[in-house]
């Protein structure tokens, strides 16, 4: 089986009940990895309708997934870029990142394909 270190580095803000999210997936080999899907959960369950990018699909309550496209060994992949309504008016929200699925490629590092990130509503960037 092939064997891929996948990560995802980018930013999310929080404003007004809306959480948006830029990243970009990052193949460090080193095999190359025709697709992967990564998933982003929210602490607060998201309102029942989103409009999600191309690529991206409600995985639940809490979550969306997305397939990363193509990731060469030590490549970079497209960017990632989505929005979501919180349900309520949640002042903060934790946003948990993982791959869910790694293209039949085997990821023994999983120290930057798993993350976590406190965003506040304020505006502000918060970079994982």
């Amino acid at each position: 089986m092939p064997e891929a270190d996948l990560a995802y580095h980018g930013y999310v803000e929080m404003a007004g009940g809306r959480v948006d999210v830029r990243m970009t997936p990052r193949n460090h080999g080193p095999a190359d990895v025709e697709d992967a899907t990564v998933r982003l959960r929210w602490s607060v369950p998201l309102t029942d309708r989103q409009v999600l990018p191309e690529g991206c699909a409600r995985a639940g309550v809490r979550a969306v997934v997305c397939r990363t496209g193509a990731l060469a060994a030590d490549g970079v992949g497209e960017e990632i870029r989505l929005g979501v309504l919180l349900k309520g008016a949640p002042t903060e929200v934790t946003m948990v990142i993982d791959t869910v699925w790694g293209g039949g490629a085997v990821d023994r590092n999983h120290q930057n394909d798993r993350q976590q990130v406190l965003a506040l509503d304020t505006g502000d960037s918060y970079v994982f």
